[in-house]
């Protein structure tokens, strides 16, 4: 049988809440007591304990966090087979994706880069480094066709393993009662627009007046989101700010309807928890949410910013609750695709391809886009 091989996932700590740390810290998990697999959390924000209001103090942080990050890199890749390494975009890519790549081609250590931001047709675009950075490690994993097709783009080759979501945490649950109970979960960043989604809720709450919104996340929108709903005369809006991951299952239980309205986004693992819990999906048909919600078959999709269409699908499915968990039925059963059990395999194989064989940059090869249809 053979050994163990030790993974290095380079990643955000669940300090930093987001959808790179939620998966990151999914997988780690799951590799616990793996007979394939041995895996740690190399975190990008390494911040020390004896420095905690750092962590306030936004060029002070970023400083410190560089100035451990690249010694901590530099002790811990070289006690592993494979460094797996978590990336964003932008100044982000530069910060932390870009040091682990350096210093793991300078120890010969192979790696897969696993690109998970909808941002990536501008920020491939502007960014030669970037450009340059996907093509020269050992693989690159996306989590989506989106984004597949993004990296074709530039010519960079791309495979898709999806993200996964915990079948046992989210539980499925028909609503015998559907009713206008509606939650976003989305953090309170421009990108995200959840100001959108109290414009849409103002529509519905005044067709259904018991009409309730729950809202988690945090993040630099969050006064600007009060002031919205406080202005607009808003009742049943609760604002539950940040929650760890493995408390989330409970707002997505104690609600029917899921809304988001991002104006960017990839393979949203918000849309993945509503389906596995039954809850309907309505959201805008932002980068790579297509690609895992079809629209009238597993919820709604509506144009970017569009407010008005949004709560016009929230009130469609509010007066025909038959259609609302048939669409939700539906949705849980793309669910299977993302279940572990089905992922597993993908990323042992490719650690084990990648770990026996000399690093080396990765050839651009075209994909047709059935395949990417089977990958889904």
């Amino acid at each position: 049988m053979p050994a163990r091989l030790r993974v290095a996932l380079v990643a955000p700590t669940l300090r930093i809440l987001g959808g790179q740390a939620v998966q990151a810290h999914r997988l780690l998990k799951a590799w616990e007591s793996d007979p394939d697999i041995e895996a740690e959390l190399l975190p990008i924000n390494p911040l020390p304990p004896v420095f905690p209001r750092l962590a306030d103090v936004k060029f002070i942080r970023t400083l410190v966090t560089q100035i451990t990050y690249w010694p901590t890199l530099l002790t811990r890749l070289r006690h592993v087979d494979v460094v797996h390494v978590f990336s964003a975009s932008y100044l982000s890519f530069l910060l932390a994706p870009t040091p682990a790549v350096l210093v793991a081609r300078l120890l010969r250590k192979p790696v897969v880069l696993n690109y998970r931001s909808g941002e990536a047709p501008d920020h491939l675009k502007r960014s030669r480094i970037a450009r340059l950075v996907l093509r020269r490690v050992d693989a690159n994993v996306v989590p989506s066709a989106f984004l597949q097709d993004v990296f074709a783009r530039f010519r960079i080759a791309a495979e898709i393993i999806p993200n996964i979501v915990d079948l046992d945490l989210f539980k499925f649950r028909i609503r015998t009662d559907f009713g206008p109970r509606l939650l976003c979960t989305r953090n309170f960043e421009p990108i995200y627009n959840v100001a959108c989604v109290v414009r849409a809720f103002e529509i519905v709450q005044a067709r259904f007046p018991q009409a309730t919104l729950t809202l988690v996340g945090a993040g630099s929108q969050m006064e600007l989101l009060r002031r919205e709903v406080e202005t607009r005369g808003l009742r049943h809006v609760h604002f539950a700010g940040a929650v760890s991951p493995s408390e989330m299952w409970r707002y997505y239980a104690e609600a029917d309807i899921y809304l988001q309205t991002p104006e960017i986004d990839n393979m949203p693992t918000s849309v993945l928890e509503a389906f596995a819990s039954g809850c309907v999906v309505v959201s805008t048909a932002a980068g790579g949410v297509p690609t895992i919600l079809t629209d009238g078959l597993h919820g709604y999709l509506v144009p970017c910013g569009d407010a008005a269409a949004a709560a016009d699908r929230v009130i469609r499915l509010l007066d025909d609750p038959e259609q609302a968990r048939q669409l939700a039925a539906n949705a849980r059963q793309t669910c299977e695709d993302y279940r572990w059990t089905r992922v597993r395999d993908r990323w042992v194989a490719l650690y084990r391809g990648m770990a026996q064989s000399t690093p080396r940059p990765r050839q651009f090869a075209v994909v047709p886009r059935e395949s990417w249809e089977r990958q889904r």
